[in-house]
């Protein structure tokens, strides 16, 4: 059965894992026959706009549930499947769906109707002081937004308005949570339990395994270079690994940090590698022995580049919290450590480096991980099965 289906989706000024979600499941879709409409709002867009306008929009975007009314008017799609709508779409494009009786479909990619910073990390820690408040004021007393009060005031002002209205209960049909963890702590914070619905992400194109595939000649990290990636946790890990070549893919506000810890400790085996092609890229992970995923003090929504790894057969050492407990099977798919304890990490990463053969056997579990939970095919069942829930509540 071919179905239209209305996607939206409001892009970041800088581009992320939730806008490789939109245009990985638009393509998916399209590939499978079905009729695809696109509502995109993008953040550029802020840029021109007056504060004021911005803030408004961001409680109620008229414009939005015009746009959205129109657009279900003259495509008559079967479902509307919102993924990112912060902040110009708003929770107004659900009301468009609703008077038009079309269901609605919430992708959860981020926790921002939890936490208004979308991280649960403040101060360099974990942080839920918003959990189940309403307003969530403490994000306002401590600016978590953009180290604003009055930007953290505005989404915390949207999210309470929207608790009132009951908007979270009684307009999305369904919401998509990428992990266990998130559909728990989602359910934890409110959200009707039968509504929050467990689909991982996926990579788009199977990339095989290489015949003969050889062991790796180096560690690798890829991922924002930010505090809460557990970056100055892997860097005083690698003190004591000065035998073992960590290559480093990533930017962000610790990355002159990083640079200087290479140049004056003098890590002539740890580099920061730049961009590159889809196909170099491929490559580098498949060179490489495993993944370094050391996040901590908040919790990762998924954790795309570690089910990258596990498709070419890469296994994985993580922290052991939060969804990476939940990826990474200890021993099997990959080596978990204490988050934030460097001398664990070494402890792990020493160990993987000694044991090429063991890895390599995670390595292959991984690969079978990946084959059971993330391809497109699997994804693609999973989202027609809710899809068809979604328009039989109708």
């Amino acid at each position: 059965m071919t179905l239209k289906i209305l996607l939206a989706h409001n892009y970041y000024q800088q581009s992320g894992g939730e806008d490789t979600v939109f245009t990985a499941e638009a393509a998916l879709l399209r590939e499978r026959g079905h009729t695809v409409i696109e509502y995109i709002e993008d953040n550029h867009r802020i840029l021109t706009m007056k504060k004021v306008d911005v803030a408004i929009q961001t409680l109620w975007s008229q414009d939005s549930y015009l746009k959205i009314s129109e657009l279900i008017a003259a495509g008559k799609p079967d479902i509307v499947h919102f993924h990112n709508t912060f902040p110009l779409i708003s929770p107004s494009a659900y009301y468009a769906c609703q008077n038009a009786g079309v269901p609605a479909i919430q992708s959860l990619d981020n926790p921002r109707l939890l936490c208004p910073s979308a991280t649960f990390f403040r101060d360099g820690h974990l942080c839920q002081d918003c959990m189940n408040k309403t307003p969530p004021w403490p994000s306002v007393l401590h600016a978590c937004y953009h180290d604003s009060r009055l930007q953290t005031g505005v989404i915390a002002s949207m999210l309470t308005l929207h608790r009132w209205l009951g908007t979270w209960e009684k307009k999305i049909n369904f919401y998509l949570v990428a992990t266990e963890f998130y559909r728990r702590k989602f359910i934890e914070g409110g959200l009707p339990e039968e509504k929050v619905i467990l689909k991982p992400h996926f990579v788009a194109l199977d990339p095989g395994l290489e015949k003969n595939q050889r062991i790796g000649d180096y560690a690798i990290f890829m991922a924002r270079l930010d505090p809460e990636k557990g970056v100055r946790t892997m860097l005083q890990a690698w003190r004591e690994l000065s035998a073992i070549p960590l290559q480093i893919r990533g930017a962000g506000q610790l990355e002159q940090e990083v640079r200087d810890f290479i140049r004056t400790n003098g890590m002539h085996n740890i580099e920061l590698v730049g961009r590159m092609t889809e196909k170099e890229l491929d490559q580098f992970m498949r060179q490489a022995s495993f993944l370094v995923w050391p996040s901590e003090g908040y919790y990762e929504t998924f954790g795309m580049v570690a089910v990258e790894c596990f498709a070419v057969g890469i296994p994985v050492i993580a922290s052991k919290i939060g969804v990476m407990n939940e990826i990474v099977t200890d021993g099997v798919t990959g080596l978990l450590f204490t988050p934030g304890d460097p001398a664990d990490l070494a402890r792990k990463v020493r160990w993987a480096w000694e044991h090429p053969h063991e890895m390599a056997e995670m390595g292959g579990n991984a690969r079978r991980e990946y084959e059971e939970k993330y391809t497109a095919e699997k994804n693609y069942t999973m989202l027609m099965e809710i899809y068809q829930r979604a328009i039989a509540t109708k």
